[in-house]
């Protein structure tokens, strides 16, 4: 994507010290721009060096997004904490993932990164002791959740129904594996634990390793039907990249490591839109590996994808944005789901999304 083209948000990420050149009008429309994202707490990071010179009602609402991060952190140590008391009599070291996993294991992925909820990964046939376990710490399922969901999750899902804390108002996935057990690309589960990392200072809690945790990254991201945090995300991808990409063996490593979990295409899509979108630095001969034999698809991917990672704000839209969200929103349940239970399930949330709500009861008399 041309700089010059690119949302304000973007191109003040990719330059931060533009931001001192800004009118009030577009400080208005980055702050915005960055709360669609889900990104002000990563812009407040970003402008640290010169918040001091930044507008003061712009400057309010960074120290209050960086105020904002600071207490998630300090939640979610809490947090993890509680998840591995709960999980500790079984012998189960949950695998941490995406935001909680950046930022228990403190890399710079987790600077500005907010997230909603705590994801871990755990042995499949350990589901139900593990179920259990968490539900008689105070963890309990969605009072609103129906058959259809209840099998959905159960039989089709790579997680279990979302789990919420009912003291701390906490929310928690619970993962067997990283994509449903229908999805077209066949992951290698088995794998993904046999290189997790115990968190240092955090015993019987991992992390996945480091070319393992980018291919989830990865997949997380290119399989996502709802991209509106897809800038963050892709974000995440950036940071990864080139925090492990330091050490020259990631590299040789990361490409064998995408074949053996079967995750070869979510990796190429990974490097070709960081590099493409965020200059993100990747040695030529690994790109080019990587996305050899893309598929005849591709420029109407670049150009789907071009639009959709962008915040879903107005001001970032460009001609076709919302096609290509839609398109990409059926892709992803395309790669997920068989055509039967595809049209099974889009023609089912088509119907809730257009069922009237229902009526309230009324109020009960003396």
């Amino acid at each position: 994507m041309k700089t010059a083209s690119a949302p304000l948000l973007l191109r003040v990420l990719l330059d931060p010290a533009s931001a001192l050149r800004l009118r009030p009008l577009d400080w208005d429309l980055l702050l915005r721009q960055a709360r669609r994202g889900l990104l002000l707490a990563k812009l407040a990071v970003a402008l640290k060096p010169w918040l001091e010179q930044v507008p003061p009602g712009p400057r309010h609402h960074l120290h209050a997004a960086l105020m904002t991060a600071a207490r998630q952190a300090k939640l979610t140590h809490w947090e993890v904490s509680r998840i591995q008391a709960a999980l500790q009599p079984l012998g189960v070291a949950p695998i941490l993932l995406k935001g909680s996993a950046y930022l228990m294991a403190g890399l710079p992925a987790s600077a500005g990164r907010v997230f909603g909820d705590v994801d871990i990964l755990v042995p499949r046939d350990r589901i139900a002791d593990i179920e259990a376990a968490l539900l008689a710490h105070g963890w309990s399922f969605q009072d609103d959740l129906d058959a259809y969901d209840e099998r959905y999750y159960r039989e089709w899902m790579h997680e279990i129904p979302p789990l919420t804390h009912e003291q701390r108002g906490s929310s928690l996935d619970v993962h067997h594996t990283i994509l449903p057990p229908t999805a077209r690309i066949r992951v290698n589960t088995a794998a993904l634990f046999e290189d997790a990392q115990e968190l240092p200072g955090h015993p019987g809690v991992r992390v996945l390793a480091p070319a393992t945790m980018v291919l989830h990254s990865a997949t997380h991201l290119f399989h996502e039907g709802e991209l509106e945090k897809g800038l963050r995300d892709l974000f995440d991808l950036d940071a990864l990249l080139r925090d492990f990409g330091r050490d020259p063996g990631f590299w040789d490593a990361l490409l064998p490591r995408a074949r053996s979990l079967g995750l070869g295409r979510p990796l190429a899509l990974a490097l070709r839109y960081t590099t493409r979108l965020l200059g993100t630095p990747v040695p030529a001969a690994g790109l080019q590996a990587a996305c050899a034999g893309s598929p005849a698809s591709q420029p109407l991917l670049d150009a789907c994808y071009a639009r959709a990672l962008m915040p879903d704000h107005p001001s970032c839209d460009r001609p076709l944005t919302g096609a290509a969200r839609l398109a990409l929103y059926v892709r992803s349940h395309w790669l997920r789901m068989p055509g039967g239970l595809l049209l099974r399930h889009l023609a089912r949330k088509a119907w809730l999304r257009l069922k009237p709500p229902p009526e309230p009861e009324p109020p009960a008399t003396a």
